[in-house]
C-alpha cells in the first residue's frame, strides 16, 4: 500500500566525486558497455537503478496524489532513497561490468512503460490489493499492475475492482484464509558479472532525470500559481479597478445636507403629578410620535408631496447625473420611491429622541431647500397627531357646558312664569307673613276670650260689653280661619299658598340642580382645555439645514475597498464551490 506521492528534490555539486568509488576510467567502460549493448538491440529501462544517487541537498515534500507526474517523481525518488540505503555493492557492480537476465530487462521495460501511463496514487493502491486478493508476491506497485496484466487481469477494470469487495455469501473458511497472513519471497539479486548492466544507468544520467522531473514539477506549480493570479487579476483586480475609476472619476458628486430635530409636549405646570408625568418622563409618547414621524418622511406620501413641491423627479433626471444615479425619463413613482429611500435617510435615537435626517441631492442648494420642505412636513405631521383628540376632547366639553346652560336658562323662566302666574315673589316669605298674621290675631282672640270671661263671671255683667265681646271674639275666629284657609285652600279659582310654594320649590329645585350641572360642565370644560394643551406637541429643530460647499458623496476610497470586498469574497465562494464538486466528482 502507498500513500500520498511526494516529490523530492536533489541536486548535484560540480565540485563533488560522482559516487564513493566510482572513477572516470569506470565511468567511460560503464557508458562504452551500455552502447555496445543497446547497438546489440537491448532495452534499457527509466534511470531507476540501484546505484547510490548524489548527496540530498534539500527536501521538499508537495501533495500530488492527483496528478500524474507527481506519482512518477515518487517511483522514481523512492528508488533513489532506497537504493541510496544499499551501501556501495551496486557500485562495486556498475564496476565489475554486472548483467542482468533478459527476464529483469523485460519487466523493468513493462515497468517503465507502466510509469509513463501516469496512473495515480489511488488506482496504484488498487493494483497492490489485487494483486495481494490473487496470492501475487510484487516488490512495487507497478510491479503488481505489471504481473495483473502478464495474468490476464486488468486490475482498472469495473468487474476486477467490485472483486475486492467481499460478499457476506462467500464461506467463513474463504474469508479467513483471506484475512490470513501470505508469505512473500523476496527477489534474488541477480548473479554477479563483469559486464555492466544495461538498464542500471550512471549516477549523473540518473541526477539529471531527478532534475529534469523536478524542473516538470516546478513549471506546473509555476503554471498554477499564474492561473491563479490570472484568475484574481480577471475576476478581483479588475472588477474592482473599474469600481474605483467610477467612484473616483465618472461618478456624480453629490451633496447631503443634515439636520437634526425633536419632538417636544407642552409643559403643563399647574397639573397635578400623577401616573401619567412618570410615562411622559419616560418618553413614551414621544417615542411613538417620533417613530410615526419617521415613517411619514420615508413615505410614498412624503415623496409625492415633495415632487409637487420642489420638483425631486425632474431634479434626478438631469442630463448631467451620470447614468448610474440618473433617474430614467419614464421613470414610475416605485422607481422614484427607491431613488427616494437612498437618498432621503431618516434615524431616530431613542435614548436621546433625537430625529436625524440626511437629504442627498446633486446641487446643494436643492438639497437644502429638500431638507426645509421635509422639516415643514413633519412639523405639520406633528401637529396633525394629537389635533383630532384634542378637537374631540374640546367639542365633547364644550358640547356639555352648553346643554347644561340651556337648561338652567330654562329652569329660571319656569321659576319666573310661576312667580308671575301666582303672584308670589317668595312663597317661603308669603307663608312667614299669613303665619304672623294669625298668631297676631290668636293673640287678640286669647285677650278678647278672656275679657268676656271676665264680664259674665260678674253676677251683674254688662249686656252691651258682652255683646261686644261676643263680637270680637267671632270676627277674630273667622279671620283666623280665613287666613288658615287661604294657606290650604284655593278659593276664587285661585291656588293655595301652600300649591304656590310647592310648585315654586320643585322649579327652584331644578334651578339648583341645573346650576350644579352648570358648574360639573364648566369644570369637565376647563380640565379638557388644560389636557388638550397637555396634547399639544411642538418639533424643535437642533440643527438647521446648511448647504454643504464640499461634495459628499461618493467617498472613492472606502467604496472601492468595500467593492474589493465583495468580489474577493464572491470569487472565494465560488472557487470553494468549484473545489468541493470537483473533489466529489473525482472522488
Amino acid at each position: 500500500m502507498t500513500s500520498k506521492a511526494k516529490a523530492r528534490t536533489y541536486r548535484l555539486r560540480p565540485d563533488e566525486a560522482l559516487a564513493e568509488g566510482v572513477t572516470a576510467e569506470g565511468v567511460a567502460r560503464a557508458r562504452s558497455a551500455l552502447s555496445t549493448a543497446h547497438r546489440a538491440g537491448g532495452s534499457i529501462a527509466q534511470v531507476v537503478g540501484n546505484v547510490a544517487g548524489p548527496r540530498v541537498v534539500t527536501e521538499r515534500t508537495a501533495a500530488a496524489s492527483g496528478t500524474k507526474m507527481n506519482t512518477a517523481a515518487e517511483a522514481a525518488v523512492t528508488k533513489s532513497a532506497a537504493s541510496a540505503q544499499t551501501g556501495a555493492h551496486p557500485v562495486a557492480a556498475a564496476q565489475t561490468g554486472e548483467l542482468a537476465s533478459p527476464q529483469d530487462v523485460a519487466s523493468e521495460t513493462d515497468i517503465a512503460e507502466i510509469r509513463k501511463e501516469g496512473l495515480t496514487g489511488r488506482q496504484l493502491r488498487m493494483a497492490r490489493r489485487m494483486a495481494q486478493k490473487h496470492g501475487i508476491a510484487a516488490t512495487s506497485d507497478f510491479d503488481a499492475v505489471r504481473q495483473l496484466r502478464k495474468r490476464g487481469i486488468d486490475p482498472f477494470q469495473r468487474a476486477a475492482i467490485l472483486e475486492l469487495v467481499p460478499t457476506e455469501r462467500a464461506p467463513q473458511s474463504e474469508q479467513m484464509q483471506v484475512q490470513l497472513p501470505q508469505p512473500v519471497e523476496e527477489p534474488r539479486p541477480p548473479a554477479p558479472s563483469d559486464v555492466p548492466t544495461p538498464d542500471a544507468g550512471l549516477p549523473e544520467d540518473r541526477a539529471g532525470e531527478i532534475f529534469r522531473i523536478q524542473q516538470d514539477i516546478a513549471r506546473r506549480r509555476r503554471q498554477k500559481t499564474m492561473a491563479l493570479f490570472a484568475r484574481l487579476a480577471l475576476f478581483v483586480l479588475l472588477p474592482t479597478l473599474v469600481a474605483g475609476w467610477y467612484f473616483a472619476v465618472a461618478a456624480t458628486r453629490m451633496y447631503a445636507t443634515e439636520s437634526e430635530f425633536v419632538i417636544q409636549q407642552a409643559d403643563n405646570s399647574s397639573a397635578a403629578p400623577g401616573l401619567s408625568d412618570l410615562f411622559q418622563g419616560a418618553g413614551m409618547a414621544m417615542q411613538q410620535d417620533s417613530t410615526t414621524v419617521q415613517s411619514y418622511l420615508q413615505s410614498r406620501d412624503a415623496m409625492l408631496r415633495l415632487d409637487a413641491d420642489m420638483g425631486f423627479k425632474s431634479h434626478f433626471q438631469a442630463p448631467w447625473i451620470d447614468p448610474l444615479q440618473r433617474l430614467a425619463e419614464d421613470a414610475t413613482n416605485e422607481d422614484a420611491y427607491k431613488l427616494y429611500k437612498r437618498r432621503v435617510q431618516v434615524g431616530f435615537d431613542p435614548s436621546e429622541g433625537i430625529l436625524r435626517m440626511e437629504v442627498v441631492a446633486a446641487d446643494p442648494d436643492t438639497s437644502q431647500a429638500f431638507s426645509e420642505a421635509l422639516i415643514g412636513y413633519a412639523e405639520e405631521q406633528v401637529d396633525q397627531l394629537t389635533r383630532r383628540l384634542r378637537e374631540d376632547q374640546m367639542s365633547g366639553a364644550t358640547q356639555s357646558y352648553a346643554v347644561a346652560e340651556n337648561n338652567v336658562v330654562e329652569a329660571q323662566g319656569r321659576v319666573l312664569d310661576l312667580q308671575e302666574e301666582l303672584g308670589v315673589l317668595d312663597p317661603i316669605s308669603e307663608t312667614g307673613s299669613l303665619m304672623e298674621q294669625i298668631t297676631m290675631f290668636e293673640v287678640q282672640l286669647s285677650e278678647k276670650k278672656l275679657q268676656l270671661e271676665q264680664h259674665l263671671a260678674n253676677p251683674r255683667p254688662n249686656a252691651a260689653r258682652v255683646r261686644s265681646l261676643e263680637g270680637d271674639v267671632g270676627r277674630l275666629e273667622t279671620l283666623i280661619e280665613t287666613l288658615r284657609n287661604t294657606m290650604t285652600l284655593s278659593t276664587t279659582g285661585e291656588a293655595s299658598l301652600a300649591r304656590i310654594s310647592g310648585e315654586l320649590r320643585i322649579a327652584e329645585g331644578e334651578l339648583t340642580t341645573r346650576q350644579l350641572l352648570l358648574q360639573q360642565a364648566a369644570q369637565q370644560l376647563e380640565m379638557a382645555r388644560i389636557e388638550a394643551n397637555r396634547q399639544v406637541r411642538y418639533m424643535a429643530v437642533g440643527v438647521r439645514p446648511i448647504a454643504p460647499d464640499e461634495p459628499t458623496y461618493p467617498r472613492a476610497l472606502e467604496n472601492t475597498l468595500l467593492a474589493f470586498a465583495a468580489f474577493a469574497g464572491i470569487y472565494l465562494m465560488i472557487s470553494l464551490t468549484a473545489s468541493v464538486l470537483r473533489e466529489q466528482v473525482s472522488a
